[in-house]
C-alpha cells in the first residue's frame, strides 16, 4: 500500500512503486481529469502539480509522489490562479475539443503561482511542452495574460 495525499487528502492505494503516477491517480483513486496523450512525457496532457510544480504523470513513478502533495484538475476550482485562469479561458473560449485543456490549466497555474507577472516569453516557454492538437496556442496565451492582469488588480 501506497499512500498518496491528492488534493490535499490522503489516498491509500494498493499500487506497485513504479506505476505511473498518471494510472494511480485515474485508474485507481478516480480522478479523470488527468488525461492519457502520449505516454512518454511529451505532449503535457497528463500534467499536475508535485509540490506545486507541473509534473508529468505518465512517466513518474508513484513513488517519487509519497509524501508530497499532488494536485490534480479537480483541485483547481478552489485555487485563486486555477479560477482566474478557468474564467479567462471561459471568457475567451479557449478551448476546442478540450482534451489537452487540464494539462494545459494545470501548467499555467504553475507559471503564474511561480511568475506572477509573465511576459510573452516566459508564457512561451513555460507552456511549450503543452501539445494542443486543434492549435489554440494563440488563445490560451492571451488567457494567461488576461488572468495575471486580473491577479494583480485583485492583489491591488
Amino acid at each position: 500500500m501506497i499512500t498518496l495525499n491528492l488534493n490535499g487528502k490522503d489516498h491509500s492505494l494498493d499500487v506497485p512503486q513504479d506505476m505511473p503516477l498518471l494510472w494511480a491517480i485515474r485508474d485507481v483513486a478516480g480522478y479523470s481529469g488527468t488525461k492519457f496523450g502520449c505516454g512518454m512525457g511529451l505532449c503535457g496532457a497528463c500534467t499536475v502539480h508535485v509540490d506545486g510544480q507541473a509534473t508529468r504523470a505518465c512517466v513518474t513513478p508513484v513513488s517519487v509522489a509519497v509524501g508530497k502533495k499532488v494536485t490534480t484538475l479537480e483541485a483547481l476550482h478552489a485555487d485563486p490562479v486555477g479560477q482566474a485562469l478557468q474564467a479567462a479561458w471561459l471568457e475567451l473560449g479557449v478551448a476546442q475539443c478540450g482534451y489537452c485543456q487540464g494539462g494545459q490549466l494545470m501548467t499555467a497555474t504553475a507559471l503564474l503561482k511561480g511568475n506572477p507577472n509573465p511576459d510573452e516569453a516566459q508564457i512561451e516557454t513555460a507552456m511549450a511542452g503543452n501539445v494542443c492538437r486543434c492549435g489554440t496556442y494563440n488563445r490560451i496565451r492571451a488567457a494567461i495574460q488576461v488572468a495575471a492582469g486580473k491577479l494583480r488588480e485583485s492583489r491591488a
